[in-house]
């Protein structure tokens, strides 16, 4: 049969799954190789290159390809993965440009495998190297081909346009990311396993085999990391409707920006709203894409993705892909950065940008409209997701002009109101500073209201029965703290009440610990500020004298620091206050943020 749809980026699909022979004589080999187990963004990755949504690139990038992306957003053809074609399965016409060979082709992302040093150095030309998913099961190989140390400000200042930590992508690259990066060619054994929405997990051949069964050879491509709403429909439904097309929604399911709606709660979302686009017009595949917020440069990069799905157009509304501002309420990107980089580079890519101003209900007409067709004297209403997230914590109405019913109902299973979420109460104190007794009174008070389970972390407790293994190093105390977080996320998560009371001396571990926590449920941060000298005097166990004459090695306030936190939610004056009126000030802070009915 004729295939009249558009061809891949570079001309070919990508499949870089090796035969099964092969694959298991590589896997009675692999125990002499050196493994690593893939980051969570590093398994996006990997399942797109094999998949071919990467295409042309057959592998992680080498260090010309990679310092090519960066500079000028093209591949280098330099690498020696610019010889691996991998296998086509679908042929196109016409053929992109640079279909001949990959020197030059347009890409504006590098796509690189990021490793600790003790792994990378040992590594040698034409080694492999297995890369595993979190539990060990080894998903591909790696022919390497070289190993460098990038200058990861520098790429940060060329991909991203700043080396602000603010912007959530920089920080991920300077602070999460491994210092160095190992190039070469994937031989893929097995995709990474998902077991959530299989019919709508669908791989670039999928979704070109599915179009070719529809008929489908006009489609445009709407890109989201967020639920989909009216306006979203409405925006989609006038591009389609524009172009003659039909609609590929196309989310991303892989990471996205840290506080996003989770992917479960999306998906039900957006197959809630299919049944809002007339009959054989719209579909729904996942994508599982590890999204970098890059703003312009990433619009192309979704671009080229969806051309390799089979997209002949994609969708660019205000502000693709940007994460925002800086904690100055400076913008990263131009509302319409993104649509200019794009709309530069759409002829030599052969993919149309489709560009939309914002989508705005107008009350008087009771309809939308992009903000720019509004008319001078109408009555625009909106709500914002910092509002949206307001009415689910308050319970309150969520309008219908606003989403669909079916929306509505599970944005509330997956965020019910705040008296109905779990949340944590995390003390931190020196020792002495009273923490266990005022957890211990608000463990009675909650208890005593009922309804929802409570479990009390203390700080002896945890060690006795968790960290029992632990000695009171720095990294032993960070390790102790993560381990209550990761309990009391747990506990939260699941519609409980915890109450921490540790140390916990220092304010980057009690960061990571907020962070656990916040997307799951409530918390607050309760800092006990009794002075040292009143924490000695009440010290019945007589830890600081053995402190002070050296006894007891790193003890916080006295031969170890303790950072008192500048973002406590509640701070409690123990010398002014019983333990009965400490516990009570953390209910009223309770209940003013909803955590608890009044």
């Amino acid at each position: 049969m004729s295939n009249h749809l558009i061809a891949p980026h570079g001309g070919t699909l990508v499949n870089l799954q090796i035969a099964d022979d092969q694959a298991a004589e590589l896997k009675a080999a692999s125990r002499d190789w050196p493994s690593w187990d893939l980051t969570p963004r590093q398994l996006c990755d990997l399942e797109l290159l094999m998949n071919g949504g990467f295409s042309p690139l057959t592998g992680f990038m080498g260090r010309a390809d990679y310092e090519s992306v960066c500079s000028s957003m093209r591949l280098s053809g330099q690498s020696a993965q610019s010889g691996q074609s991998g296998q086509s399965g679908q042929s196109g016409s016409p053929a992109s440009p640079g279909s001949s060979g990959r020197g030059g082709l347009l890409w504006p992302i590098p796509v690189v495998l990021d490793l600790p040093e003790e792994i990378a150095r040992p590594l040698h030309p034409g080694e492999r190297l297995a890369l595993r998913d979190p539990e060990g099961v080894m998903l591909a190989s790696l022919v390497v081909d070289e190993v460098w140390e990038p200058d990861r400000e520098a790429e940060a200042k060329a991909v991203y346009g700043t080396s602000s930590p603010d912007h959530p992508g920089v920080d991920h690259l300077l602070n999460r990311t491994n210092p160095f990066y190992v190039g070469g060619r994937v031989e893929g054994f097995q995709p990474p396993a998902h077991y959530d929405f299989k019919t709508v997990r669908l791989t670039p051949a999928e979704v070109r085999a599915e179009f070719r069964r529809m008929g489908w050879q006009r489609v445009v491509a709407f890109q989201t990391r967020n639920p989909m709403h009216r306006a979203h429909v409405e925006l989609t439904l006038r591009a389609a409707k524009q172009l003659e097309a039909n609609l590929l929604i196309h989310p991303s399911v892989g990471m996205t920006k840290p506080g996003d709606v989770d992917h479960y709660t999306r998906v039900r979302c957006y197959e809630a709203v299919l049944q809002s686009y007339p009959m054989h017009t719209a579909t729904l595949s996942l994508l599982p894409l590890a999204m970098r917020m890059a703003g312009p440069r990433e619009a192309v990069w979704h671009a080229i993705i969806r051309k390799n799905h089979g997209c002949t157009h994609f969708i660019v509304g205000r502000d693709h892909a940007g994460p925002g501002s800086d904690k100055a309420g400076t913008p990263f990107y131009g509302p319409y950065d993104a649509q200019a980089l794009l709309r530069e580079h759409q002829d030599e890519l052969g993919v149309g940008m489709v560009p939309f101003q914002q989508m705005v209900y107008v009350e008087d007409r009771d309809e939308y409209m992009p903000d720019d067709e509004v008319p001078a004297d109408a009555r625009v209403l909106n709500i914002s997701g910092t509002d949206l997230r307001r009415r689910l914590n308050e319970g309150r109405e969520i309008p219908g002009w606003f989403t669909y019913p079916d929306v509505v109902t599970e944005l509330r299973r997956s965020y019910p109101p705040r008296h109905q979420q779990g949340f944590t109460v995390f003390f931190t104190g020196l020792s002495g500073s009273g923490k266990s007794t005022i957890a211990n009174v608000l463990l009675s008070k909650f208890l005593e209201v009922g309804g929802r389970p409570v479990t009390l972390l203390d700080g002896d407790i945890v060690r006795k029965h968790l960290s029992s293994e632990l000695g009171f190093s720095k990294e032993h105390r960070d390790i102790n703290i993560r381990r209550i977080g990761f309990v009391a996320s747990e506990i939260t998560k699941n519609g409980g009440i915890a109450i921490c009371a540790p140390i916990a001396p220092y304010d980057s571990v009690r960061q990571e610990v907020r962070q656990f926590i916040e997307p799951v449920g409530g918390f607050i941060l309760v800092h006990t500020a009794t002075p040292i000298e009143v924490c000695e005097e009440r010290d019945r166990k007589g830890l600081y004298a053995k402190a002070r004459a050296g006894i007891i090695k790193e003890f916080t306030g006295i031969s170890d620091p303790y950072e008192a936190p500048a973002d406590a939610d509640v701070v409690i004056e123990t010398t002014k206050l019983s333990p009965e009126e400490a516990a009570q000030q953390v209910i009223l802070h309770l209940e003013r943020e909803g955590y608890v009915a009044s």
